[in-house]
């Protein structure tokens, strides 16, 4: 394959029609504006897939539109890991997405699976910058907890792993964040498992398993507390939900 060949009559091409890739500044200022968790700054940067300007990766829309998402994705993710997003918090949305993805061949749902993750991935990251006058202790008990909901987690460990006297971090923790530690990790288990219903075809016993609940019956009865339905009827509302724009 001669790519110096192909290239040459591409640019020409892109040239004789006037057709440009969308400037390089403004890319970066869309995936920074959703590092720094501002959601102002996101609407004003972000394109839809379908704009002039993507560059064409397939003939075929649906398949040219779940090529730029896929890229964006991988983008967003380390984008956002390096502004803090906990890595396997990252890497497993990415991958909750991209499944999500795979699973879609419509451009509208494409569409709104575009919008929904970029704002997921900001809002984690605003949540994550209104941390930083947090406790350093707090914020790694918070890191090393949002990295190992799915295995049993004790307050032992999490000091241990914060650098902090237990007693200490537990006082600390509840003071700057209003909650105690282990309602912060249920909270935040929930908060998962939500995502798991809307955007994976896992069980309900499955998920339960996964983020560590003692039976099913007390993670339905835990969900149903935090988000005032059961696991089934938010899978029903939520599972390829068309979410209105914000």
């Amino acid at each position: 394959m001669n790519t110096n060949r192909e290239l040459a009559h591409a640019l020409f091409e892109q040239s004789e029609n006037e057709k440009f890739h969308l400037p390089y500044d403004s890319e970066m200022a869309f995936y920074s504006a959703v590092q720094s968790g501002d959601e102002d700054l996101v609407c004003k940067y972000m394109n839809p897939l379908t704009k002039e300007g993507l560059g064409i990766l397939s003939k075929n829309p649906v398949r040219n539109m779940k090529y730029h998402l896929i890229i964006t994705i991988a983008l967003i993710t380390r984008f956002c890991i390096e502004g803090g997003l906990p890595l396997e918090t990252g890497y497993t949305l990415s991958d909750l997405y991209i499944r999500k993805l795979d699973t879609i061949n419509n451009e509208e749902e494409i569409s709104q699976l575009h919008h929904d993750l970029i704002f997921d991935f900001t809002t984690r990251m605003k949540n994550i910058k209104k941390r930083s006058g947090l406790n350093k202790s707090v914020k790694l008990a918070i890191d090393y907890i949002n990295d190992h909901l799915y295995m049993p987690l004790s307050l032992p460990e999490i000091a241990e792993a914060s650098n902090a006297n237990a007693s200490y971090l537990s006082s600390i923790f509840k003071q700057q964040t209003g909650i105690s530690i282990s309602q912060f990790i249920q909270k935040q288990r929930i908060e998962t498992a939500k995502n798991l219903l809307a955007f994976s075809d896992q069980s309900y016993e499955d998920i339960s398993n996964y983020l560590f609940f003692s039976s099913q019956s007390y993670f339905i009865a835990v969900f149903k507390k935090h988000v005032g339905m059961t696991p089934k009827e938010y899978r029903r509302l939520n599972f390829g939900k068309r979410w209105a724009d914000k």
